[in-house]
């Protein structure tokens, strides 16, 4: 496997230049896509302009307190996922991973508050010892009490060194709904039907569409529980 990434062949989703330069930070092996997450060298020196190059990134990487999830990253390929947490804790600022409209990773800049708290999706689920095992997304799991969590659905996490479940939001009819995929994605919406693989949401404009359950991620109920837009 190649250590290095044509800025041409980067993934259409990073929102870099893809001309001034050859090469582009390759992310280290992770829990998200690497369409759905940016190395933290192409968020600091390609996104947020605090570095202009290689070695002012490794500098503040090293030397800056970084979290991701409010956990420390000391490696500039470190991917950032979807919906994760950067927080710069040096200067007080934090910022969630979202999509927009064109598809295109983007950073919102959120309060300091809403940097302790994630949406995940659960993506799978298991009996262990009693339990219920949540896999996320994100390559997280978690361990709760057998409830009606179901595969699909979303959990709001406040994060730390051990995660605790805020809110469970169901993928049910009258959620509402943020597209990760699709022709609409980055557009939020609220469910109308479900069928089988695919649902019906009514937009902000009141437009109907159809698009497949797997880009639904559930973001809330009445509002969403997470800033999605800057």
């Amino acid at each position: 496997m190649t250590r290095h990434l044509k800025r041409y062949f980067a993934p259409k989703t990073w929102k870099i230049m893809r001309k001034e330069r050859t090469y582009v930070t390759k992310p280290s092996p992770g829990t998200h896509k690497i369409a759905l997450s940016l190395p933290l060298n192409v968020i600091l020196r390609d996104m947020l302009n605090y570095a202009a190059t290689n070695r002012e990134v490794k500098f503040i990487v090293s030397n800056k307190n970084i979290t991701v999830d409010g956990i420390r990253k000391k490696d500039c390929k470190f991917p950032v996922g979807l919906f994760d947490v950067l927080s710069l804790n040096d200067t007080n600022e934090h910022f969630r991973v979202l999509l927009d409209k064109k598809g295109k990773l983007d950073l919102i800049k959120i309060k300091k508050e809403e940097s302790a708290i994630k949406l995940c999706k659960i993506t799978g689920k298991k009996s262990v010892k009693g339990k219920l095992q949540l896999n996320l997304y994100d390559g997280k799991n978690i361990l709760v009490e057998k409830k009606d969590f179901k595969v699909g659905d979303t959990i709001l996490l406040v994060l730390g060194k051990k995660f605790e479940i805020k809110e469970h939001v169901k993928l049910d009819k009258n959620s509402l709904i943020y597209l990760t995929g699709g022709k609409h994605i980055g557009q939020i919406g609220k469910v109308q039907d479900i069928a089988g693989r695919k649902i019906i949401y009514k937009t902000e404009d009141d437009n109907v569409v159809e698009t497949l359950k797997k880009y639904a991620f559930p973001v809330g109920k009445d509002k969403p529980l997470i800033t999605l837009a800057k």
